[in-house]
Protein backbone atom coordinates (compact mmCIF):
# COMPACT_ATOMS: atom_id res chain seq x y z
CA UNK A 1 0.00 0.00 0.00
CA UNK A 2 2.84 2.45 0.46
CA UNK A 3 5.39 3.24 -1.98
CA UNK A 4 9.26 3.35 -1.83
CA UNK A 5 10.57 6.25 -3.08
CA UNK A 6 13.43 5.79 -5.47
CA UNK A 7 16.87 7.98 -5.40
CA UNK A 8 15.99 10.76 -8.20
CA UNK A 9 18.85 10.29 -10.92
CA UNK A 10 19.28 13.79 -11.87
CA UNK A 11 19.68 14.78 -7.96
CA UNK A 12 22.40 12.41 -7.78
CA UNK A 13 24.22 13.37 -10.76
CA UNK A 14 24.16 16.88 -9.27
CA UNK A 15 25.70 15.92 -5.88
CA UNK A 16 28.25 13.53 -7.16
CA UNK A 17 29.45 16.45 -9.45
CA UNK A 18 29.77 18.81 -6.51
CA UNK A 19 32.20 15.99 -4.54
CA UNK A 20 34.17 15.66 -8.17
CA UNK A 21 33.96 20.02 -7.48
CA UNK A 22 35.21 19.25 -4.11
CA UNK A 23 37.69 16.50 -4.78
CA UNK A 24 39.64 18.02 -7.79
CA UNK A 25 40.08 21.40 -5.33
CA UNK A 26 41.51 19.10 -2.54
CA UNK A 27 43.68 17.24 -4.72
CA UNK A 28 45.00 20.48 -6.50
CA UNK A 29 45.74 21.85 -3.07
CA UNK A 30 47.30 18.57 -1.25
CA UNK A 31 49.70 18.76 -5.10
CA UNK A 32 50.56 22.32 -4.28
CA UNK A 33 51.55 21.84 -0.67
CA UNK A 34 53.86 19.04 -1.49
CA UNK A 35 55.52 20.42 -4.79
CA UNK A 36 58.16 23.08 -5.04
CA UNK A 37 57.91 23.45 -8.72
CA UNK A 38 54.60 23.41 -9.94
CA UNK A 39 55.17 23.64 -13.05
CA UNK A 40 57.52 21.12 -13.54
CA UNK A 41 56.57 17.85 -15.57
CA UNK A 42 55.93 14.85 -13.24
CA UNK A 43 54.60 12.05 -15.65
CA UNK A 44 54.78 12.68 -19.41
CA UNK A 45 53.35 16.27 -20.06
CA UNK A 46 51.30 16.26 -16.20
CA UNK A 47 52.57 18.86 -13.97
CA UNK A 48 52.21 18.16 -9.98
CA UNK A 49 48.81 20.12 -9.71
CA UNK A 50 47.42 18.23 -12.86
CA UNK A 51 48.19 15.17 -11.71
CA UNK A 52 46.23 16.01 -8.14
CA UNK A 53 43.18 17.43 -9.58
CA UNK A 54 42.87 14.05 -11.72
CA UNK A 55 43.11 11.87 -8.81
CA UNK A 56 41.07 14.21 -6.96
CA UNK A 57 38.58 14.22 -9.14
CA UNK A 58 38.55 10.21 -9.65
CA UNK A 59 37.88 9.79 -6.11
CA UNK A 60 35.48 12.67 -5.46
CA UNK A 61 33.37 10.69 -8.63
CA UNK A 62 33.87 7.11 -6.92
CA UNK A 63 32.63 7.93 -3.75
CA UNK A 64 30.57 10.89 -4.50
CA UNK A 65 27.62 8.38 -6.22
CA UNK A 66 27.55 6.39 -2.94
CA UNK A 67 27.21 9.48 -0.85
CA UNK A 68 24.66 11.11 -2.85
CA UNK A 69 22.12 8.01 -2.44
CA UNK A 70 22.93 7.81 0.62
CA UNK A 71 21.80 11.53 1.04
CA UNK A 72 18.57 11.63 -1.37
CA UNK A 73 17.25 8.37 1.00
CA UNK A 74 18.13 10.21 4.06
CA UNK A 75 16.00 13.19 2.81
CA UNK A 76 13.56 10.57 1.85
CA UNK A 77 13.40 9.33 5.78
CA UNK A 78 13.40 13.43 6.98
CA UNK A 79 10.09 13.26 4.55
CA UNK A 80 8.82 10.66 6.28
CA UNK A 81 9.49 12.15 9.58
CA UNK A 82 7.89 15.76 8.76
CA UNK A 83 4.50 13.96 8.25
CA UNK A 84 3.98 13.88 12.24
CA UNK A 85 5.20 17.32 12.47
CA UNK A 86 2.35 20.56 13.10
CA UNK A 87 2.44 23.70 10.75
CA UNK A 88 3.48 25.31 14.30
CA UNK A 89 6.59 23.17 14.53
CA UNK A 90 7.34 23.30 11.08
CA UNK A 91 7.55 27.42 11.60
CA UNK A 92 9.11 27.68 14.76
CA UNK A 93 11.81 24.74 13.93
CA UNK A 94 12.51 26.83 10.40
CA UNK A 95 12.77 30.21 12.47
CA UNK A 96 15.10 28.18 14.83
CA UNK A 97 17.40 27.21 11.56
CA UNK A 98 17.50 30.16 9.83
CA UNK A 99 18.69 31.93 13.01
CA UNK A 100 21.36 28.69 13.99
CA UNK A 101 22.53 28.88 10.07
CA UNK A 102 23.50 32.84 10.47
CA UNK A 103 25.07 32.69 13.77
CA UNK A 104 27.28 29.67 12.55
CA UNK A 105 28.29 31.77 9.07
CA UNK A 106 29.31 34.90 11.33
CA UNK A 107 31.26 32.49 13.25
CA UNK A 108 32.72 30.22 10.64
CA UNK A 109 33.77 32.85 7.94
CA UNK A 110 37.28 33.88 9.04
CA UNK A 111 37.78 29.94 7.56
CA UNK A 112 37.89 31.53 3.98
CA UNK A 113 41.42 33.26 5.42
CA UNK A 114 42.88 30.30 6.10
CA UNK A 115 42.56 27.68 2.97
CA UNK A 116 41.82 27.54 -0.03
CA UNK A 117 38.03 29.14 -1.47
CA UNK A 118 36.97 25.74 -2.77
CA UNK A 119 38.00 24.04 0.46
CA UNK A 120 36.70 26.73 2.40
CA UNK A 121 33.27 27.10 0.81
CA UNK A 122 33.01 23.38 1.52
CA UNK A 123 33.59 23.64 5.22
CA UNK A 124 31.76 26.72 5.12
CA UNK A 125 28.76 25.18 3.93
CA UNK A 126 28.93 21.76 6.06
CA UNK A 127 28.77 23.89 9.12
CA UNK A 128 25.95 25.96 8.33
CA UNK A 129 23.66 22.95 6.98
CA UNK A 130 24.72 21.27 10.91
CA UNK A 131 23.94 24.07 12.79
CA UNK A 132 20.82 24.83 10.76
CA UNK A 133 19.93 21.41 11.91
CA UNK A 134 20.51 21.39 15.21
CA UNK A 135 18.67 25.32 15.58
CA UNK A 136 15.10 23.39 14.18
CA UNK A 137 15.42 20.81 16.45
CA UNK A 138 16.14 22.49 19.40
CA UNK A 139 13.05 25.43 18.04
CA UNK A 140 10.88 22.36 17.30
CA UNK A 141 11.30 21.19 21.13
CA UNK A 142 10.93 24.78 22.25
CA UNK A 143 8.05 25.85 19.91
CA UNK A 144 5.92 27.94 22.27
CA UNK A 145 8.97 29.78 23.83
CA UNK A 146 9.35 30.52 20.04
CA UNK A 147 6.09 31.38 18.88
CA UNK A 148 5.42 33.40 21.69
CA UNK A 149 8.46 35.78 21.11
CA UNK A 150 7.26 36.39 17.23
CA UNK A 151 3.97 36.38 18.21
CA UNK A 152 2.98 40.13 18.52
CA UNK A 153 4.31 40.49 15.21
CA UNK A 154 3.22 37.82 13.19
CA UNK A 155 -0.25 37.22 14.83
CA UNK A 156 0.77 33.48 15.38
CA UNK A 157 -0.04 31.13 18.68
CA UNK A 158 0.69 28.14 19.52
CA UNK A 159 -1.71 25.84 18.91
CA UNK A 160 -2.79 23.12 22.04
CA UNK A 161 -4.17 20.38 19.18
CA UNK A 162 -3.11 16.47 19.21
CA UNK A 163 0.79 16.90 17.86
CA UNK A 164 0.06 12.97 16.76
CA UNK A 165 -2.33 13.21 13.18
CA UNK A 166 -0.67 9.24 12.43
CA UNK A 167 -2.13 6.64 14.07
CA UNK A 168 -0.65 3.06 14.26
CA UNK A 169 -3.32 0.68 13.98
CA UNK A 170 -3.41 -2.71 16.65
CA UNK A 171 -4.87 -5.91 15.34
CA UNK A 172 -7.47 -5.74 18.05
CA UNK A 173 -9.14 -2.65 16.17
CA UNK A 174 -9.01 -4.11 13.15
CA UNK A 175 -10.92 -7.63 14.41
CA UNK A 176 -13.29 -5.64 15.91
CA UNK A 177 -14.17 -3.42 12.80
CA UNK A 178 -16.40 -0.95 14.72
CA UNK A 179 -13.41 1.35 13.20
CA UNK A 180 -15.23 1.57 9.89
CA UNK A 181 -18.35 3.22 11.32
CA UNK A 182 -16.39 5.33 13.41
CA UNK A 183 -14.98 6.36 9.85
CA UNK A 184 -18.23 6.51 8.59
CA UNK A 185 -19.61 8.59 11.31
CA UNK A 186 -17.29 11.21 9.67
CA UNK A 187 -14.52 11.36 12.45
CA UNK A 188 -11.69 12.22 10.28
CA UNK A 189 -8.50 9.61 10.68
CA UNK A 190 -6.26 11.03 8.78
CA UNK A 191 -3.36 8.87 7.87
CA UNK A 192 -3.23 5.65 9.20
CA UNK A 193 -0.34 2.72 9.60
CA UNK A 194 0.25 -0.84 10.16
CA UNK A 195 3.12 -2.48 10.46
CA UNK A 196 3.99 -5.42 9.43
CA UNK A 197 4.22 -7.94 11.60
CA UNK A 198 0.51 -7.07 12.68
CA UNK A 199 -0.92 -7.72 9.24
CA UNK A 200 0.85 -11.23 9.14
CA UNK A 201 -0.54 -11.70 12.45
CA UNK A 202 -4.07 -11.36 10.96
CA UNK A 203 -3.13 -13.41 7.98
CA UNK A 204 -2.12 -16.08 10.38
CA UNK A 205 -5.52 -15.63 11.91
CA UNK A 206 -6.88 -16.29 8.52
CA UNK A 207 -5.54 -19.52 7.69
CA UNK A 208 -6.04 -21.50 10.73
CA UNK A 209 -7.94 -24.30 11.30
CA UNK A 210 -9.89 -23.08 14.13
CA UNK A 211 -13.04 -21.21 12.84
CA UNK A 212 -13.51 -18.75 15.16
CA UNK A 213 -10.06 -17.62 14.93
CA UNK A 214 -10.24 -17.67 11.09
CA UNK A 215 -12.91 -15.80 11.27
CA UNK A 216 -11.45 -13.02 13.22
CA UNK A 217 -8.56 -12.93 10.81
CA UNK A 218 -10.97 -12.44 8.34
CA UNK A 219 -12.83 -9.94 9.55
CA UNK A 220 -9.60 -8.17 10.08
CA UNK A 221 -8.26 -7.96 6.93
CA UNK A 222 -12.06 -7.23 5.23
CA UNK A 223 -12.00 -4.19 7.76
CA UNK A 224 -8.23 -3.37 6.33
CA UNK A 225 -9.83 -3.49 2.65
CA UNK A 226 -12.77 -1.50 3.88
CA UNK A 227 -10.41 1.12 5.30
CA UNK A 228 -8.56 1.53 2.28
CA UNK A 229 -11.82 2.34 0.11
CA UNK A 230 -12.47 4.72 2.57
CA UNK A 231 -12.38 8.20 1.65
CA UNK A 232 -10.64 10.56 3.67
CA UNK A 233 -7.97 8.02 5.58
CA UNK A 234 -4.56 7.42 4.13
CA UNK A 235 -3.76 3.65 5.34
CA UNK A 236 -0.23 2.35 4.49
CA UNK A 237 1.71 -0.50 5.57
CA UNK A 238 5.60 -0.55 6.91
CA UNK A 239 7.89 -2.88 7.15
CA UNK A 240 9.50 -4.26 10.92
CA UNK A 241 11.49 -1.96 12.54
CA UNK A 242 12.05 -4.03 15.42
CA UNK A 243 13.26 -7.38 14.56
CA UNK A 244 14.68 -7.86 17.80
CA UNK A 245 11.42 -7.48 19.78
CA UNK A 246 9.86 -10.98 20.01
CA UNK A 247 6.17 -10.08 20.84
CA UNK A 248 4.26 -7.80 18.25
CA UNK A 249 3.11 -5.71 20.66
CA UNK A 250 6.40 -4.52 21.83
CA UNK A 251 7.09 -3.87 18.29
CA UNK A 252 4.10 -1.48 18.23
CA UNK A 253 5.39 0.12 21.33
CA UNK A 254 8.73 0.86 19.83
CA UNK A 255 7.20 1.49 16.76
CA UNK A 256 5.23 4.48 18.40
CA UNK A 257 7.82 5.68 20.25
CA UNK A 258 10.45 5.58 17.52
CA UNK A 259 7.61 8.04 14.72
CA UNK A 260 5.67 9.53 17.53
CA UNK A 261 2.45 7.86 16.05
CA UNK A 262 -0.15 7.83 18.52
CA UNK A 263 -1.23 3.93 18.91
CA UNK A 264 -4.91 3.10 18.42
CA UNK A 265 -5.73 -0.01 20.50
CA UNK A 266 -8.66 -2.09 22.09
CA UNK A 267 -6.41 -3.82 23.71
CA UNK A 268 -6.63 -2.47 27.14
CA UNK A 269 -3.70 -4.08 28.53
CA UNK A 270 -1.59 -2.55 25.33
CA UNK A 271 -3.15 0.41 26.00
CA UNK A 272 -1.87 0.72 29.52
CA UNK A 273 1.31 -0.39 28.73
CA UNK A 274 2.15 1.43 25.63
CA UNK A 275 0.50 4.80 27.96
CA UNK A 276 3.62 3.58 30.51
CA UNK A 277 5.80 3.74 27.84
CA UNK A 278 4.96 7.30 26.94
CA UNK A 279 2.56 6.39 23.93
CA UNK A 280 -0.15 8.70 23.17
CA UNK A 281 -3.09 5.84 23.16
CA UNK A 282 -6.25 6.19 21.72
CA UNK A 283 -8.21 3.37 23.01
CA UNK A 284 -11.37 2.59 21.10
CA UNK A 285 -12.73 0.17 23.92
CA UNK A 286 -12.56 3.36 26.38
CA UNK A 287 -14.70 5.30 23.80
CA UNK A 288 -17.27 2.36 23.51
CA UNK A 289 -17.56 2.31 27.02
CA UNK A 290 -17.45 6.12 27.57
CA UNK A 291 -20.34 6.29 24.54
CA UNK A 292 -22.76 3.42 26.39
CA UNK A 293 -26.06 4.43 27.24
CA UNK A 294 -25.94 5.28 30.54
CA UNK A 295 -27.78 2.59 33.20
CA UNK A 296 -29.30 4.31 36.16
CA UNK A 297 -30.16 3.18 39.58
CA UNK A 298 -33.87 2.53 40.14
CA UNK A 299 -34.88 1.59 36.68
CA UNK A 300 -36.82 -0.97 35.23
CA UNK A 301 -36.16 -3.57 32.27
CA UNK A 302 -36.49 -6.78 30.87
CA UNK A 303 -33.83 -8.87 30.58
CA UNK A 304 -33.13 -12.70 29.13
CA UNK A 305 -31.01 -14.91 31.74
CA UNK A 306 -28.46 -16.60 30.27
CA UNK A 307 -26.01 -18.32 32.44
CA UNK A 308 -25.71 -18.43 36.57
CA UNK A 309 -23.86 -16.13 38.52
CA UNK A 310 -20.81 -16.67 40.57
CA UNK A 311 -22.42 -16.35 44.01
CA UNK A 312 -25.71 -18.54 45.36
CA UNK A 313 -28.93 -18.07 43.42
CA UNK A 314 -28.06 -15.31 40.77
CA UNK A 315 -28.88 -15.00 37.01
CA UNK A 316 -26.66 -13.43 34.59
CA UNK A 317 -27.91 -11.41 31.33
CA UNK A 318 -26.50 -8.90 29.24
CA UNK A 319 -27.82 -5.46 27.78
CA UNK A 320 -27.80 -4.87 24.06
CA UNK A 321 -24.42 -2.71 24.78
CA UNK A 322 -22.72 -5.48 26.53
CA UNK A 323 -22.98 -4.29 30.04
CA UNK A 324 -23.18 -6.98 32.25
CA UNK A 325 -26.18 -7.12 34.74
CA UNK A 326 -26.21 -9.55 37.76
CA UNK A 327 -29.67 -10.53 39.24
CA UNK A 328 -30.34 -12.04 42.71
CA UNK A 329 -32.55 -14.44 43.21
CA UNK A 330 -32.93 -15.66 39.71
CA UNK A 331 -30.99 -18.76 39.39
CA UNK A 332 -34.04 -20.60 38.76
CA UNK A 333 -35.10 -18.47 35.45
CA UNK A 334 -31.86 -18.99 33.72
CA UNK A 335 -32.91 -19.57 29.81
CA UNK A 336 -36.29 -16.69 30.17
CA UNK A 337 -36.85 -13.33 30.14
CA UNK A 338 -37.63 -11.37 33.87
CA UNK A 339 -38.17 -7.85 34.75
CA UNK A 340 -35.67 -6.38 36.98
CA UNK A 341 -34.90 -3.27 39.05
CA UNK A 342 -31.57 -1.79 38.98
CA UNK A 343 -29.95 -1.77 42.18
CA UNK A 344 -26.43 -0.37 41.45
CA UNK A 345 -23.83 0.52 38.73
CA UNK A 346 -20.02 -0.21 38.86
CA UNK A 347 -17.23 1.04 37.25
CA UNK A 348 -14.42 -1.97 36.01
CA UNK A 349 -11.71 -1.87 33.97
CA UNK A 350 -13.41 -4.34 31.43
CA UNK A 351 -16.60 -1.96 31.14
CA UNK A 352 -19.87 -1.16 33.24
CA UNK A 353 -21.10 -3.74 35.70
CA UNK A 354 -25.05 -3.42 37.05
CA UNK A 355 -26.64 -5.54 39.95
CA UNK A 356 -30.25 -6.27 40.13
CA UNK A 357 -33.10 -7.95 41.79
CA UNK A 358 -36.24 -9.23 40.05
CA UNK A 359 -39.46 -7.34 40.18
CA UNK A 360 -42.37 -9.11 41.56
CA UNK A 361 -45.26 -9.41 39.27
Amino acid sequence: MSRQIKPNGFVVESLRILVVIFGAALGLQIARAVTDDADAMILGFLTAPMIGVIVGAGLGYSLGGGLARYLVRALDRSDRALEGITPEELVSGSVGALVASALVALISWPVFLLVSPLIALSIFAFLVVLGGAFGFTVAQRRREAVLASIGSRTSMKSSSRPRHQTRLLDSSVAIDGRIVEVARAGFALGRVVMCQPVLDELQQLADTSEETRRNKGRRGLETLDVLRRTPGIEISVIPDEAPEVPDVDGKLVQLALKHNYALLTMDTGLAKVAAISGVEVQNLHALSIALRPPVTVGESLSLHLIRPGKEADQGVGYLDDGTMVVVEQSEQHVGSDVEVEIMSVLMTSNGRMAFARRRSV
